[in-house]
């Protein structure tokens, strides 16, 4: 899971070591890792270096199938296997990391990680991660992480209440416990006052040149009870042209479309726009 990225004479760095080595000295080398410098360019070029690197899903699950539920949550973390949430946070762990003087620290890579996949950025049991990513969104923007643009592009309010997780109990092992499938409700009650600001798909190529490369993006959808399906980074390449950077199930390692933002949303099943926000240097 995590260990430290420091190393005895002799000792060879892991793979997942030596990508955060080589990705951090290449965003200072760029230029991209100072204070002044926006987050977005950063994490965009640490997804560029990941492109190729295998999609693998349910790793931050994969200690529950031990069958018990520690009480705080392990903290799993890789640069060398990524689902799309996972690669959003990587990336801008790894920009956030090379900002940092000194030595690129696992530990730190891994507490960058930590500040945005839980709740108020503090890592208990399972029900303090981040499930829904609309949730995401806002506790990053409550702590500084990141800053919410649906309303500044114009998003339109989606008030549907989020229930998924707790209406499909099955696909969810974890609530196999009575006490955590009552917390996932209590949150996802908690959630019914908090519209998400989604930008629709007809409206996404009026707004494609006010989205800057880094700019994470949310596939929102009519999916009863869901938010988003799917999670991305902005990526404006050297023609100009908006695309999405991401992991995605099918073809299986991370990409850059082929297909521009409006496009692909256009393309995805019960797509209804997308949710927007820009990582800070927090």
């Amino acid at each position: 899971m995590l260990g430290p990225l420091g190393r005895g004479p002799g000792v060879s760095p892991s793979p997942d070591e030596a990508r955060l080595d080589d990705w951090t000295s290449a965003l200072r080398a760029a230029g991209l890792a100072g204070p002044a410098v926006p987050l977005g360019p950063a994490a965009a070029r640490t997804g560029e270096l990941a492109r190729g690197t295998v999609y693998q899903p349910g790793t931050l699950d994969a200690y529950l199938q031990r069958g018990t539920l520690p009480a705080a949550e392990p903290l799993t973390v890789s640069l060398t296997r990524f689902d799309c949430v996972t690669l959003v946070e990587s990336c801008l762990a790894v920009a956030r990391t090379a900002a940092e003087p000194g030595v690129p620290s696992w530990s730190r890579f891994g507490r960058a990680v930590e500040r945005m996949r839980y709740r108020g950025g503090r890592r208990r049991g399972y029900t303090s991660r981040l499930h829904y990513f609309s949730e995401w969104i806002a506790d990053g923007e409550a702590r500084g992480l990141v800053h919410d643009l649906g309303a500044a592009l114009g998003g339109a309010g989606d008030a549907r209440p989020l229930r998924f997780m707790t209406e499909h109990r099955a696909s969810y092992p974890a609530l196999r416990d009575d006490e955590v499938f009552r917390a996932i409700g209590a949150i996802e009650r908690r959630l019914d006052g908090r519209p998400r600001r989604v930008i629709p798909t007809k409206r996404i190529p009026e707004v494609v040149d006010r989205i800057e490369t880094g700019d994470v993006l949310a596939f929102a959808t009519a999916i009863p009870g869901l938010d988003v399906t799917h999670s991305a980074l902005a990526h404006r390449g050297a023609d100009g042209v908006l695309r999405v950077l991401h992991a995605p199930l099918s073809g299986g390692v991370v990409e850059v479309t082929r297909a521009t933002l409006p496009e692909y949303v256009a393309a995805i099943r019960r797509a209804t726009g997308i949710l927007v926000a820009r990582p800070l240097r927090a």
